[in-house]
């Protein structure tokens, strides 16, 4: 007879059968609280240089496997990652008392959801680009518009009823990328990957930033 489950795990990542990232979250925010733990009971306190170190090498990456597949989009699920980071950029020193907000560009830092969308981002790059071993047309099609304002490698937008299949990611990073502008568009399709990452990363921190799916009021 075969058991009815309710979730399953691949490749390290959580599927539950409604579909959403919560319990994946959770794990996740897990795995890097008990990584924060361990640092913060071997070092009392950080420089910037070193907590900087320690924490994209061990503690961030839990938070980032593989995130195109479960971003999270509901608010408590978006805290529940943010407040990891929150939890260690206090363990520099001088900056407890420091607002979250303030921390972030102090240590060149900026939140995980700005993150995330620039991973989008550059994913959808790459796949489109024949850098992935990917059919671009299984994730996405190419916008036979011309005569609209922006670039002109647009995606046509599906219709969507449900939000769970909105903010898949074939779906949710459409509308970034046809914000992108023309001339950052060509730097981005003429560039290496690295150049592209940090092109991405200044128009992110000029058009999308402030709109970027989490609420300061929350972080301390």
């Amino acid at each position: 007879m075969i058991e009815r489950t309710t979730e399953e795990r691949d490749l390290a990542v959580i599927i539950t059968d409604n579909l959403k990232p919560t319990s994946q979250c959770v794990k996740a925010a897990a795995k890097a609280r008990s990584v924060l733990g361990v640092v913060r009971r071997h070092f009392k306190c950080l420089d910037p240089q070193d907590f900087l170190i320690i924490y994209k090498s061990y503690i961030r990456p839990h938070l980032e496997y593989c995130i195109q597949a479960w971003s999270p989009y509901l608010q408590k699920d978006v805290y529940c990652l943010e407040s990891v980071q929150l939890a260690a950029t206090r363990l520099v020193r001088g900056f407890r008392k420091v607002p979250y907000e303030d921390r972030l560009p102090i240590l060149g830092l900026t939140t995980l959801a700005v993150r995330r969308k620039r991973g989008d981002l550059i994913e959808c790059y790459k796949i489109l680009s024949g850098k992935e071993n990917l059919d671009p047309n299984q994730f996405f099609q190419r916008s036979d518009t011309t005569h609209l304002r922006g670039h002109s490698c647009k995606l046509s937008v599906s219709r969507c009823h449900l939000q769970l299949r909105q903010n898949f990611f074939s779906q949710r990073v459409i509308k970034d990328w046809n914000k992108l502008p023309q001339e950052s568009l060509m730097h981005l399709l003429l560039t290496r990957s690295r150049i592209v990452r940090t092109r991405i990363g200044r128009t992110l921190d000029m058009d999308i930033k402030g709109s970027a799916c989490w609420s300061p009021s929350p972080y301390k």
